[in-house]
């Protein structure tokens, strides 16, 4: 099976650089990742292997912004032992680096002392591992961005720590509890601009405080779309995950964005597509499609 696209991809957003991060692989079952869309019907857009598992990727974005270097999510970190990456299919190790988000950030330019904000669109463990790391030594986990403050709707926190035999295993406190600790999280409530021209948007399904993620790069606009939509694959609008806790939400969420993005013409930000990061949504004949920006 072919690995994610390479570490580090960058475009501009407008008047606004921007960096596609890879966090690391990912191998996920293919009918939990489409719910209920045949196999007859994904497997032609993404093949599985012989364990019914499509390739995926921990895509991340990194904004140039004014205020300082922006990391939107983290991927999974390099606190998990080798079972747990077996179970998940996770490859994110990378020689010489505390993990392959680290080496995505060299071959950018930058290192995680660099980032000034992190923004999560939620706390499921693929998405905001790499928030805190633990050091060659192996101690104590401890924020990875030593020099950033870290943005986390405070609704999806508490939908974090009040978890339920279905959403347990996606939540692990270490990826936000240090933090707290440290004073660098900063929890927010709606969809004002975390920074100017960077704001969350609510788009519930995947979680009930799902969000995600529209920048302004100053002439054009691009959003970052975490788990609303996974893959280019998952554009079709009935085209959703078993993993969504609410999947009719997801549909409403996906209608309502696909209106405004294909309206502005925006840059939409796939983040486990293993291969493409970035492209348009487009109303075709029969569905939505995604062709190249």
């Amino acid at each position: 099976m072919a690995p994610p696209t390479p570490l580090h991809q960058t475009r501009l957003l407008g008047r606004t650089r921007i960096h596609a991060l890879q966090a690391g692989g990912q191998r996920l079952d293919g009918g939990a990742m489409f719910g209920v869309v045949p196999k007859t019907l994904w497997e032609r857009r993404i093949p599985a292997d012989e364990r019914n598992r499509i390739p995926l990727g921990m895509r991340c974005l990194l904004v140039e912004h004014p205020a300082g270097l922006v990391l939107i999510d983290t991927g999974v970190g390099n606190k998990e032992d080798a079972k747990f990456l077996d179970i998940y299919g996770i490859e994110s190790d990378a020689p010489g680096h505390r993990s392959m988000l680290d080496a995505a950030l060299a071959a950018a330019g930058y290192s995680a002392r660099d980032v000034r904000y992190v923004i999560n669109t939620h706390l499921h463990f693929d998405h905001a591992g790499g928030n805190t790391m633990r050091g060659a030594d192996g101690g104590e986990a401890e924020p990875a961005f030593p020099n950033a403050r870290y943005f986390v709707h405070e609704r999806e926190l508490h939908y974090a720590t009040h978890t339920n035999e279905r959403t347990a295993a996606s939540y692990f406190p270490l990826n936000w509890e240090p933090l707290q600790a440290e004073g660098v999280l900063q929890l927010v409530d709606g969809s004002a601009d975390l920074l100017p021209g960077i704001r969350y948007r609510h788009t519930p399904g995947h979680t009930p405080w799902h969000q995600s993620v529209v920048i302004d790069g100053g002439g054009e606009t691009g959003v970052f779309l975490g788990d609303l939509c996974p893959t280019t694959a998952h554009v079709p609008l009935p085209w959703i995950m078993g993993y969504d806790v609410e999947p009719l939400r997801t549909l409403e969420s996906k209608r309502a964005l696909w209106a405004e993005a294909v309206a502005g013409g925006w840059l939409a930000i796939f983040e486990h597509d293993a291969f493409t990061a970035w492209g348009r949504i487009v109303k075709g004949a029969k569905a939505f499609e995604v062709v190249e920006p």
